[in-house]
């Protein structure tokens, strides 16, 4: 008999869920920000499971996840972009969670309504406008940004990069698609120079009176505000903010954002770690830590730099109609030679 005890022991044992035996979560992650460090150590501390964590970025961990197919070892996805949760979506690559705490805690609008993936931070595509040179009441828009008037004076990353397209699906929503294209060849013919560099390189162009405006995140512009540089602060004095159709849609949100992969091998710990990712230190953490502002209303946050770009009406279309719309969005860009 006891030997038999014995031996259920050992079969009970082998059989039991991995979430159970490892304290571990394999996260594959986009977010390339040093400052998130200090996130994933606090979960750990908070719950005593290990983050084995791969960086690289959304189309690298989307193709990683395609080739590696149901023998993956990741848990959870967390991408920078809602075209690229979208993607990741519609290739099957997640599984829908549900979870009281995302459904109360994450809007309706920051989420896949399936469950797939969940909204955890956003931030803005602002218009940054050089002082000396350029009106701000003529850089008020998005549609202003494709004016004749502003031919020669802008300044963007390639159309095709994430945040440009997902802003583009927007416009897409808003105006139709051929309106949306029209738009997009007016950005074109106002360039003032060949899209290049990200969003920081923008900025800099703007302040360096290369171009008199710019689109970029509006994280990318925090950073510098908060920066002891002083040739960052050289270029905040150099420009504004403008937050885009304060009278018409309201500005563009995007999101950073997790889901829960379909084989996950430690379902148990993913779910608790996006969890995690709402709760109110992790929320104020994404705003303190990377200047986002947190998806869970309510939170409060103590970012200076924030508070010093103002306060702003966000366009309130669903993220999730971003996704649908990103692969019209590339046609457009592509068909209005935005590269």
């Amino acid at each position: 008999m006891k030997r038999l005890s014995f031996l259920l022991s050992l079969l009970a044992c082998a059989i039991a869920p991995a979430s159970a035996q490892e304290p571990v979560l394999n996260l594959y992650s986009a977010r390339h920000y040093q400052t998130d460090e200090a996130l994933y150590q606090n979960f750990t501390k908070q719950t005593g499971i290990r983050i084995n964590r791969i960086e690289a970025g959304d189309d690298q961990l989307i193709e990683r996840l395609k080739s590696e197919g149901a023998n993956s070892p990741a848990d959870v996805l967390l991408i920078v972009d809602a075209a690229r949760l979208a993607q990741a979506k519609d290739l099957g690559l997640f599984q829908a969670v549900n979870s009281k705490v995302l459904t109360e805690r994450i809007p309706a609008e920051l989420r896949d309504p399936q469950g797939d993936w969940f909204g955890l931070s956003s931030r803005a595509r602002i218009i940054v406008y050089n002082k000396a040179t350029m009106n701000p009441a003529d850089v008020a828009t998005y549609a202003a940004l494709a004016d004749p008037k502003n031919k020669g004076k802008v300044c963007t990353r390639s159309g095709s990069h994430p945040y440009n397209l997902s802003l583009v699906a927007a416009q897409i929503a808003h105006l139709g698609e051929a309106k949306a294209e029209a738009w997009a060849k007016g950005i074109v013919a106002n360039l003032a120079r060949k899209p290049q560099g990200g969003d920081t390189d923008q900025i800099k162009a703007v302040a360096a009176g290369e171009c008199g405006a710019a689109l970029s995140n509006s994280y990318y512009y925090a950073r510098l505000v908060r920066s002891t540089k002083p040739e960052d602060r050289e270029v905040v004095a150099k420009t504004g903010v403008v937050w885009p159709d304060q009278a018409g849609a309201g500005t563009h949100l995007n999101i950073s954002g997790a889901g829960v992969l379909k084989g996950a091998p430690h379902r148990d710990n993913a779910i608790r770690f996006v969890e995690y990712l709402a709760s109110d230190g992790a929320q104020v953490y994404f705003a303190d830590g990377n200047n986002e502002w947190p998806a869970v209303k309510g939170v409060k946050v103590n970012n200076p730099a924030l508070e010093a770009m103002g306060t702003f009406r966000a366009d309130p279309l669903p993220i999730a109609t971003l996704g649908r719309n990103t692969a019209a969005a590339q046609k457009v860009v592509d068909r209005a030679g935005w590269r």
